[in-house]
């Protein structure tokens, strides 16, 4: 385990892929960077391995609210999924990348028409979308049940990567670049103290000049020591992984109205995800809920019937950060503290998000325009909400 330093320059909290990515690249850069990890409530290393572009339609239907700000951050899932390409060539790693195209599946007409005008939309917004009649579905997936797919909306830019494989590359790559990563180590409370912060951990104190919160789902909490608003919260999601199989789902799989996503790895394994509830345990790990593993794998097989005989060898539960739907980018509240949160579909984001806070961080221009992702974005609402109508 590694020895806590008294003080360091530069404090990463949240070890999942932001913070690991992030690590990386600020050790690269010459900076002294230390990485705090809890690991209780992860969401990298619980994650499915899905590659997200187009818009989910179950956060559509869940966070009606927050799909304008979804709307204007899609460019950066479109950029986010290229840079997963690249870094699996940059570390010379195979993440078991595959950006083969996503369908997501209508079973009826109304269905259809709702992709049809989601389509619409996200092509008018940049992306390589296409609706897809039955028949050429059929076609492209063979895998499906005919009795169960009425067309889909395609997005050439999706895809599935082994997230096992893709942590322990940014892990090896983060240390390898100088970082010092600190695991099974929980930040207790933020304070400022002098010209930094007081960093309490499980482990000990550590004082740090720059403080960045790569928490996740945890960051509010953390920031809200510090006098900082960043409403994030948790949402316990349930996964399924299936013994290895001969090749049968080529594409990642969602459903137009219904929680889904279904992919096969490399290795043979079908993985099946998509937003079915598990449970918070206190400070523990998440709990699955028996009515998600049995709808999530019942709702598989009836779209691809290949798969219907494989037996399941896990299930487990991840955590998922929610706020406003878009991500959370740039500096916040007192001078060196930092904030790096991605928005939904957070896994697909996670190095991109890295990229430009780690080019904030070092006070260089982020190569995308970081207004749409400020953290004060927060501090103004609330204000705004208490202004007397």
């Amino acid at each position: 385990m590694t020895t806590l330093p008294p003080a360091v320059d530069l404090a990463v909290v949240g070890g999942g892929v932001v913070g690991l990515a992030l690590a990386r690249l600020l050790a690269q850069a010459g900076e002294e960077v230390l990485l705090l990890d809890d690991g209780r409530h992860a969401g990298t290393t619980a994650n499915a391995g899905s590659l997200h572009v187009q818009m989910q339609s179950r956060f559509i239907r869940l966070y009606p609210d927050q799909v304008p700000a979804l709307e204007r951050a899609l460019p950066l899932y479109v950029a986010a999924a290229r840079l997963w390409t690249s870094l699996e060539r940059e570390l010379g790693a195979d993440f078991e990348l595959k950006r083969s195209g996503g369908l997501m599946i209508a079973e009826n007409e109304a269905q259809y028409d709702f992709l049809g005008r989601k389509c619409d939309r996200e092509r008018a917004l940049g992306l390589d979308v296409a609706m897809v009649g039955r028949d050429d579905l059929l076609q492209l997936a063979p895998y499906l049940d005919p009795d169960a797919v009425y067309g889909a909306e395609l997005c050439a830019d999706e895809g599935k990567l082994n997230p096992l494989l893709a942590n322990a590359a940014l892990a090896r790559a983060a240390l390898g670049a100088g970082a010092r990563l600190a695991g099974e180590t929980r930040v207790v409370r933020l304070s400022e103290e002098g010209h930094g912060f007081r960093v309490e951990t499980s482990r000990g104190v550590v004082r740090a000049a720059r403080v960045v919160l790569a928490a996740g789902a945890g960051t509010g909490a953390l920031a809200a020591q510090l006098g900082v608003t960043i409403p994030t919260s948790a949402e316990p999601l349930h996964m399924n992984v299936t013994e290895p199989i001969a090749p049968v789902v080529r594409h990642l799989v969602q459903h137009a109205e219904r929680m889904i996503t279904l992919k096969q790895l490399a290795s043979g394994h079908v993985v099946v995800g998509g937003g079915w509830p598990a449970r918070l345990a206190g400070e523990g790990p998440p709990r699955v809920e028996r009515a998600s593993i049995l709808g999530n794998l019942a709702l598989a097989a009836r779209l691809a019937p290949g798969i219907a005989q494989a037996r399941v060898i896990r299930t487990w539960a991840g955590v998922n950060t929610t706020c406003d739907g878009a991500s959370i980018i740039g500096p916040a509240g007192p001078r060196g503290l930092f904030v790096a949160v991605p928005g939904d579909a957070g896994y697909t984001l996670g190095p991109l998000v890295a990229r430009l806070a780690a080019q904030a961080i070092r006070g260089e221009r982020p190569e995308l325009d970081l207004g749409p992702y400020d953290p004060g974005r927060f501090v103004a609402g609330a204000a705004a909400q208490a202004v007397p109508a």
